[in-house]
């Protein structure tokens, strides 16, 4: 049985289809557009799929490679029709995603030789963070991991709270030392607190930094130092959460958040509401940071392993 077949169900490709409704069928009108009418891809086609793309926040920098490798294709196989263009396009950006080291990742499944796994997770607010952590904490204790949520955004007491309630909900332990305490201090004890109840998993929240101000970004080196004082080589791994409905703006965040701080993985939310899902292999493909998860609605099943086959198929699957 293949990887992706084995890690990739029926129930969750539904769900990823229903997720992108809505930028397939704004990707796939306009592309309608470009093609009627015309039995071959030229040059006039391919200039206004680069406007398709660039309006469906596949990102500039990304467009233009695909729109290069279209070129490849138009001169080395002369005749390219139109009805192949969505399988070849479909296979291009497969292969982006692919070079760029894009990694398939299994199904919620915990490395063996880090326990507890550290998970430090950021982002600015709004963009579905604290969502993102319970939704996440449900999908490992359901794999039957023993995890601890640390309440590391002591700014705001609703993201205090609202951990609080995932956690009664998922079932899994919570740690917080209350408001306006040191953050670093609440992730050094979150971890503390791990190693001491053998538990499988730490995750840990921060503040909604906003990525222009310096002074928090710098906060977050601070607590990246704690952790590693309590576990060396923790945290593991660094989530960044980004909100797919901000289009461009998302590429924005990660770019600052990635000079900031080593992130090593992202998060993308709110698939489901949104037309500019497309904004998904632009990050890919410019950052080179595998986005490991993608929110596809608003239920607690609905976070799913990123999965870029499966993503590409999906936004070419016709309804």
């Amino acid at each position: 049985m293949s990887f992706f077949k084995k890690f990739f169900s029926k129930d969750k490709e539904k769900d990823l289809d229903k997720g992108l409704e809505k930028t397939k069928e704004g990707f796939f009108d306009k592309i309608a557009k470009v093609v009627i009418g015309k039995s071959t891809v030229d040059e006039s086609v391919l200039d206004e799929l680069e406007e398709v793309l660039i309006s469906s926040d596949v990102g500039l920098e990304t467009t233009v490679k695909i729109i290069d490798r279209l070129n490849e294709r138009v001169a080395r196989d002369k005749y390219l029709s139109t009805n192949e263009l969505d399988t070849i396009m479909r296979d291009e950006i497969v292969k982006l995603l692919t070079e760029n080291n894009t990694a398939d990742f299994e199904d919620f499944e915990l490395p063996r030789d880090k326990k507890p796994y550290v998970l430090l997770v950021v982002g600015v607010n709004g963009v579905g963070k604290t969502t993102t952590i319970g939704k996440l904490a449900y999908q490992y204790s359901k794999k039957g991991y023993k995890l601890v949520i640390g309440a590391g955004d002591t700014f705001r007491a609703a993201a205090v709270d609202q951990l609080k309630i995932w956690s009664e909900r998922v079932g899994c332990h919570f740690y917080a030392k209350g408001m306006n305490t040191d953050p670093a201090a609440v992730a050094y004890e979150t971890v503390q607190y791990a190693i001491n109840n053998q538990l499988d998993m730490a995750i840990i929240d921060t503040a909604g930094r906003l990525h222009t101000k310096t002074n928090l970004m710098q906060e977050l080196t601070k607590i990246k130092r704690s952790i590693d004082k309590c576990m060396e080589g923790a945290p593991h791994d660094v989530l960044l959460v980004l909100d797919a409905t901000t289009g461009q703006n998302a590429i924005e965040q990660c770019k600052q958040f990635s000079a900031a701080t080593d992130v090593s993985e992202l998060a993308l939310t709110k698939l489901d509401g949104t037309a500019k899902g497309g904004v998904a292999i632009g990050i890919s493909d410019q950052f080179k940071i595998p986005i490991r998860y993608i929110g596809v609605g608003e239920g607690i099943e609905n976070l799913q392993i990123f999965n870029k086959k499966a993503f590409v198929e999906s936004l070419f699957r016709k309804s």
